[in-house]
């Protein structure tokens, strides 16, 4: 019997440098051997966003030492791995180069299978790492870059139900903390404020509601908070305090519904009953609480990886590459990191703003 094959996963598709180590066993069981994770925001934050070249430059400076920390707390080393694997897109070009070289450095160096992975499918795959949860299921992504809600049918096999046709919701609550002067990243800072506000004190726009395809729009939603802003002017702590929950109740009645007709077009595709969300707008509480109550009515199981698993991270990366090389399926050593990369290709581009019918 052949040892338990080990993959190293290496993460830098924004501003986050990470590397992890996954075991994954015949069966399909996986475990976290090590997961480093160096977060930007430091650096970022005087300008109210990522710098993609802070970043890249942020990775070069550092992916090396978090690498050999990931393997020093699994207590392994190179020749210990079956594979190395890396995000090689969607993202930051500039970021996706760093780790997708240095996964490449690795594999030639140590004779290893290099296994390119899609940021979008390492959150879709998640759930099988932390649960062993098998397709299929429905995954709602939401984090800073990406809004969409897709069927799992299998490892490798995504159809997508609906995507954003403008802005990610984790970008929507950036932006409204900084129109707010909310500290970045905006979405812990827009959820604290909101626990102390009142949701019905500014009436705002529940986007795309009752649309036949489960698409989001969050454009309207901000321009919506800026009008409401301007017109409370000047913002005391307590209209703040109402603005963000005004603005958070309007996030979690559009997610929902719009989740709800993504899980009625998937029951009729596949025998689906798991909702898994991931990306870190998942950490926000309420809208957990809106997701358990949809999952309860809809009778579906919801899965929410750990918050540590939710936020880029390379286990998810490592995992991913894991499933991948269990399959055979490994990436030549010419893979070139992508920008865009759908998940479904196939999928009918949506209009908006120009940029969702490859990325997202």
């Amino acid at each position: 019997m052949g040892r338990t094959p080990i993959v190293l996963g290496i993460e830098t598709s924004c501003d986050e440098t990470a590397a992890a180590v996954v075991a994954r066993t015949a069966d399909g069981q996986g475990s976290i051997l090590s997961s480093v994770v160096r977060s930007q925001w430091e650096q970022h934050r005087p300008y109210g966003g990522v710098v993609p070249e802070i970043a890249a430059r942020a990775h070069v400076e550092c992916l090396d030492e978090i690498i050999a920390s990931a393997l020093s707390e699994a207590g392994i080393g190179f020749d210990d791995l079956s594979g190395v694997a890396a995000t090689a897109g969607p993202g930051l070009i500039g970021g996706l180069l760093v780790g997708l070289t240095a996964a490449k450095a690795i594999a030639l160096v140590h004779g290893l299978p290099l296994i390119a992975v899609n940021h979008l499918e390492a959150h879709a795959l998640t759930a099988g790492l932390t649960e062993g949860l098998k397709p299929p299921y429905v995954l709602l992504l939401v984090s800073g870059g990406h809004t969409q809600l897709l069927l799992i049918e299998d490892v490798g096999q995504y159809v997508r139900l609906g995507t954003t046709i403008d802005d990610a919701l984790g970008e929507a609550f950036d932006k409204t903390a900084k129109l707010l002067g909310l500290p970045q990243p905006g979405g812990p800072s827009v959820e604290k404020a909101a626990r102390s506000g009142r949701a019905d004190r500014f009436a705002l726009p529940r986007p795309m509601l009752g649309r036949a395809e489960p698409h989001f729009s969050f454009a309207g939603l901000k321009t919506a908070v800026r009008h409401a802003a301007q017109a409370a002017a000047p913002l005391d702590d307590q209209a703040i305090a109402d603005l963000c929950a005004s603005f958070e109740q309007a996030v979690v009645a559009t997610v929902v519904d719009r989740t709800r007709t993504a899980l009625r077009i998937a029951r009729n595709r596949a025998a689906v009953d798991v909702l898994v969300v991931a990306g870190g707008v998942a950490a926000n509480q309420r809208l957990r609480a809106g997701l358990s109550d949809l999952a309860s009515r809809e009778g579906v199981r919801l899965s929410i990886p750990p918050i540590a698993l939710c936020t880029d991270n390379a286990a998810m990366v490592a995992w991913a590459g894991a499933e991948h090389l269990a399959r055979h399926d490994t990436s030549a050593l010419d893979f070139a990191a992508r920008a865009r990369w759908p998940l479904d290709a196939d999928a009918t581009p949506v209009i908006g703003s120009g940029r969702l019918g490859t990325k997202a």
